[in-house]
Formats: C-alpha cells, sequence, structure tokens
C-alpha cells in the first residue's frame, strides 16, 4: 500500500514524479504530495493535496523546477486523509523529507518523548516520528542520520529520504515494505513498484529487508541497516511500459479480463509433460522423494489469493490424494500454530509483498519448515524467502482486484496437483485426462468472454439489489467466496458467500424476493443436491441467477459455461462472475479501479 516514486538526475523532475504516481496511485489514493531540489536550490519545494494525484498536480506552481524529488500516493493508516497528512512530511525547518509506506508500531511511544522534548506535530501520522528523528540526528553524514532513526522505530517501512544539506542523493530503505531501484543511465529512480519505473528502464534492484541505499545520479549502493555494504546486481523486468497501459480499454479491470486467455495460455507453456502425462515445475525445489514425503499440505492467502488457495487445496487432494487445507495467512500467524516437518506450506500472493503472508513465511522458515510460494511478481520478497515455488505469469495486473491472477493462480495449482499427483498414485489416464482439460482453457474462457453483452444486462437488472446472497458447494463453494467478494470490492453491494448445504442451518431466513442469490451449479456429481439448493430458495420467493453448464430450471436466470473437466470447472464458473460485479459496478456508477477504502499490494497488517 501507498505508492512511493523518487529521482534523481538532470531531467525536469516534477513531471516524472508525477507520472510515477499515477501509475502507482492503485497502492492508494487519498492523497498525494512532492518535494523537489537541485543542487542550485535553495532547500526543498513541496505540494501537497488531498485527493486523488490530479488533485496534486492541479496544485503545482509553474516555477517548480528541479532535478531531486520523492513523491508519493497514499493509503490513510494514521490520521484521516487530509493535506497536513499528506506525504512527504517535513522538519519544521524544512530541511528533511520523508515518504514511508508501512506502518510505525512505537509511533505514539516515539512521538510522546519526541514532544516532551518540545518537538510541535503538524501532523497526525506516525510517518512525522521519522522525519523529526532524522532532523534531530547529530550524525555527520545522511546514511547515518537515516541509520540512526531507524535503530529505535518498530514495525514496517519503505522510505525514501531527502535532505537540503544533502542534495546530491537520496536515501532509501527497506523493512517489510517494497523498495525497487531503478538504473538509468547517469540517473538514477527509486520506487515501490516497477510500474513507475518502466517507462525509463528496465534495469532494476530489489532492496531486501534490512537493506538501504544511497541514490546519486551516476550511481548507487546498497549496504544493510547496521552498515555492512551489500552487492546488488540489477535484473531485466520482463514487462515492457505498454503492459501497464490501458491498451483500448475504458477501465484496467476489463482489460484485464479481458486477457485472461492469453494470460492462462502463459502459465501453461512450456509446461506440460506428454510423454509422462504430467508437468514440469522447475522452480519447485522438490524432488520426487521429497514430495512422495509430504503428508500435508496447508495453503496461507489473504482475500483473492485465500480463496485461490481453497481452490488449490481441493486441486491437490482430489489429484494427489494428500490432506490439504486453505487459511488466512492473517490469522494463521496468530494462533501459534503446530508446523509439522512433514507438512509443505505453500504462501499465495499476487504481489508476493503481501505484508500477513510474508510474516507467515518468515515463521514458518524460522520454524523450519518447506514453503513454497505462488506468487506472479518474479523476485518479490515471498519469492526469494519461500524454498521454491511456481510464478503465475499473469502479467502486471495494475486494477485494485485481481482477476486474471486469481485465474492463473488457481491454473498453477492444478499444474502443482498434477504434478504431486503423478509423483503419487495417479494414473497416466487422469494425468491425460487433467492436462487436455487444462489445454481447453483458454478457449473456453474465450467463449465465456463472447458473452459479455447477455451478462451486462443481468447485471444491469440485479445493479438495484441492496444485498445479494452466493452459493456453492464443495468445488463451487470458493467460487462463491470470491464472485462475493468482487461485488462487495467494485459495486459496494452487500453480499455473502455460503456454502449451499448450510442454507437450512440459517441463511435461509434472510431469502425474500429483495435478496437475489447467486448460485454455482456444476453439472458433477452433487448436481441433484444443488437443485435441491434452488428449490428451498424458490419454495421462499427467492431470485436465483445460477452459473451452470445448462439451463437451471429453477433458475430466474441462467449464465451458462461450457463444461471442463469436474476439477477445473471452478476455474471457468469465476471467470462471468467477474464481468457481473464489473457491469454492476458500471451500472452504479463506481471507481472500478480504484475503490474506496482498498489499495493493492497490501504491505500492513
Amino acid at each position: 500500500m501507498c505508492g512511493i516514486v523518487g529521482y534523481i538526475g538532470k531531467r525536469d523532475v516534477a513531471p516524472l514524479l508525477l507520472e510515477g504516481l499515477q501509475r502507482l496511485e492503485y497502492r492508494g489514493y487519498d492523497s498525494a504530495g512532492i518535494v523537489i531540489t537541485s543542487p542550485k536550490a535553495a532547500g526543498l519545494k513541496m505540494v501537497k493535496a488531498k485527493g486523488r494525484v490530479r488533485d496534486l498536480e492541479a496544485r503545482i506552481p509553474k516555477r517548480f523546477a528541479g532535478t531531486t524529488g520523492i513523491a508519493h500516493t497514499r493509503w490513510a493508516t494514521h490520521g484521516a486523509p487530509s493535506d497536513i497528512n499528506s506525504h512527504p512530511h517535513l522538519d519544521p525547518e524544512n530541511k528533511v523529507a520523508v515518504v514511508h509506506n508501512g506502518i510505525v508500531d512505537n509511533a505514539a511511544e516515539l512521538r510522546a518523548k519526541l514532544e516532551a522534548d518540545g518537538v510541535v506535530f503538524a501532523s497526525e501520522t506516525d510517518t512525522e516520528v521519522l522525519t523529526h528523528l532524522i532532523a534531530r540526528s547529530q550524525a555527520e553524514k545522511l546514511e547515518e542520520k537515516v541509520r540512526e532513526a531507524l535503530k529505535v522505530v518498530e514495525g514496517t517501512y519503505g522510505i525514501a529520504v531527502m535532505h537540503a544539506d544533502f542534495s546530491d542523493r537520496i536515501i532509501v530503505a527497506r523493512n517489510g515494505s517494497p523498495v525497487v531501484l531503478g538504473i538509468g543511465e547517469k540517473e538514477m529512480f527509486v520506487a515501490s513498484d516497477v510500474a513507475a519505473l518502466i517507462s525509463h528502464t528496465r534495469q532494476v534492484v530489489t532492496l531486501d529487508d534490512g537493506e538501504m541505499a544511497t541514490l546519486k545520479a551516476d550511481d548507487f549502493r546498497t549496504y544493510t541497516t547496521s552498515g555492512t555494504r551489500t552487492t546488488a546486481t540489477p535484473e531485466t523486468v520482463e514487462w515492457e511500459a505498454a503492459s501497464y497501459d490501458m491498451g483500448g480499454h475504458d477501465t484496467y479491470m476489463h482489460k484485464e479480463v479481458s486477457e485472461q486467455p492469453d494470460a492462462v495460455d502463459r502459465v501453461l507453456r512450456g509446461r506440460i509433460d506428454e510423454k509422462f502425462s504430467t508437468v514440469h515445475l522447475g522452480g519447485l525445489n522438490l524432488d520426487a522423494r521429497e514430495a512422495r514425503g509430504i503428508r500435508r499440505v496447508k495453503i496461507l492467502g489473504c482475500g483473492t489469493s485465500y480463496h485461490a488457495g481453497m481452490i488449490g487445496a481441493s486441486l491437490i487432494e482430489g489429484l494427489a490424494r494428500i490432506p490439504a487445507d486453505a487459511e488466512p495467512a492473517s490469522e494463521f500467524r496468530y494462533r501459534n500454530p503446530v508446523v509439522d516437518p512433514d507438512t509443505l506450506y505453500i504462501a499465495v500472493s499476487q504481489s508476493g509483498e503481501t505484508y500477513d503472508v510474508l510474516a507467515a513465511v518468515q515463521e514458518l522458515k524460522r520454524k523450519g519448515a518447506r514453503v513454497l510460494g505462488v506468487v506472479n511478481v518474479v523476485g518479490s520478497a515471498i519469492a526469494r524467502e519461500a524454498d521454491g515455488g511456481v510464478y503465475v505469469h499473469a502479467g502486471p495486473e495494475v486494477c485494485v482486484v485481481s482477476t486474471k491472477c486469481f485465474t492463473n493462480t488457481v491454473v498453477a495449482f492444478a499444474l502443482l496437483a498434477l504434478h504431486l499427483g503423478r509423483i503419487r498414485d495417479l494414473s497416466v489416464a487422469d494425468g491425460k485426462r487433467i492436462i487436455e482439460g487444462l489445454r481447453k482453457l483458454p478457449a473456453q474462457i474465450s467463449e465465456i468472454l463472447e458473452g459479455e453483452a447477455e451478462i451486462k444486462k443481468l447485471a444491469e437488472e440485479y445493479a438495484g439489489a441492496k444485498s445479494m446472497m452466493f452459493i456453492g458447494r464443495v468445488r463451487g463453494y470458493p467460487v462463491a467466496l470470491e464472485a462475493s467478494l468482487k461485488l462487495k470490492e467494485i459495486s459496494y453491494i452487500h453480499a455473502e458467500a455460503y456454502p449451499a448445504s448450510e442454507l437450512k442451518h440459517g441463511p435461509l431466513a434472510l431469502i425474500e424476493p429483495a435478496l437475489p442469490t447467486v448460485a454455482i451449479v456444476p453439472d458433477d456429481d452433487l448436481l441433484e443436491k444443488n437443485r435441491a439448493a434452488l428449490e428451498e430458495i424458490k419454495a421462499r420467493s427467492g431470485r436465483i441467477l445460477a452459473v451452470a453448464h445448462r439451463e437451471q430450471e429453477k433458475a430466474d436466470h441462467t449464465i451458462v459455461v461450457p463444461k471442463n473437466e469436474n476439477e477445473l470447472d471452478p476455474i471457468l464458473m469465476g471467470i462471468p462472475l467477474q464481468l457481473f460485479a464489473y457491469h454492476t459496478a458500471l451500472a452504479m456508477g463506481r471507481d472500478i479501479d480504484k475503490p474506496r477504502n482498498l489499495a493493492k499490494s497490501v504491505t500492513v497488517e
């Protein structure tokens, strides 16, 4: 959460920073700010504004030139969105400027000590504590001032620091929140995501936790927070700038939904082994003997990644016959779990930086567990911390809500389940059956997307609902959960998801004509059970929208999706409900790419 971008070089800095903030606005968009200077300037010049980056841009004066600067777009944690609470934060003498992504856990304690020493705070933020600590340091070098401040700070941070007396450099540091350096020709960039850098350089260095860097126009160096030099080798970013553009679509969400056939093709490409009816997953770092020794699989994720993990657990249990379950990482790390040496832990995160998931991985590693990562961003923190894993290759996802990455993550789990199953007891025939099903997915997703016009009509019809129920059974339940979440996130319609089997145990009390139900009804061995649930709803005058492989008599409307293998059907049944949520939100005039109160890449607890 929160977007940071910085630049030092010879170019006019303000346009570069504003462009970077626009690309990072999905990380937070309640306020924004920019501070600049240059070797010839006298001090720092700053502009801040509550609202979007466009509101900040409107406030910047015509004469606002500089060659060094840092900027920030905020997702509020401490203090309501306001001009004052916007980043950057300056000390009273206007010498030190700080932008920060993360949370200072001991901010209240540090604030009390500083106030006792006579410091007057201008904002309600935790970040301002850092500004005063750096400004009050007696160290001679800026690097030392920042290190001294970080020694007393507890919590997470990705920070960038400027000082009027050290206008030739920017100091950055990371602990739990991403910081990426961009290496240019006699110019350097920094950001919390490569999206802000890709228009200017594809050579990047990703800082590790506990690492700092000094950026100058023609050089950079990295070191630990204790001052020990580290070695940083630039890597080439896989994606180009066009990957982050809207590509002719009205929203990023619509673009990303439409990209799913190609995205699924990417996650499959080069991984299928026809000879042995299995797949190659070279990044697992898990040989056949180790795989056969697994007695349980525990999948950890948050939000959409958790729902993908639920489907993944079902796939692993069904195909590999290993007991598997999924759990929110945010709960797992606080319940003092028993860590079993025979359990394989799988961490799921689109960004690879989700703080709750990363913290769970670090705790598991501390206790000696084997952890795999299923992530989208190459070189991300979870990818580096894990013992191995699978990249989902969905491509950049800019919309706050995840669509193509969710789908690719489930496909990646299908590959992993097939791999583990063929090592164990899954037959060649079943392996071949699943491979044939996987190969069908891109074309079947395209077929679903071709029916968007009909889904739009249905969405407009249901958009007036105040609340909606989503139900599914066994494989369909995680689909219902994810569809419910999508509708909540972007339309703000209250929605709940339940196992269809649980209706009679309480939720039936809610059924009435004003509460529509979306039912996941796959054509499998539970078809009649699901139809019985529809009967229960219709008997109470409930409206039903079914997602099924054929028309459902008891439903008011049915979205028909193509049939695949039973194990893979959840992948397809979620696609039309992404479009349903999208067009519902569109009909209600919502800001689809930037839903209220949310941000992408959750790097705080």
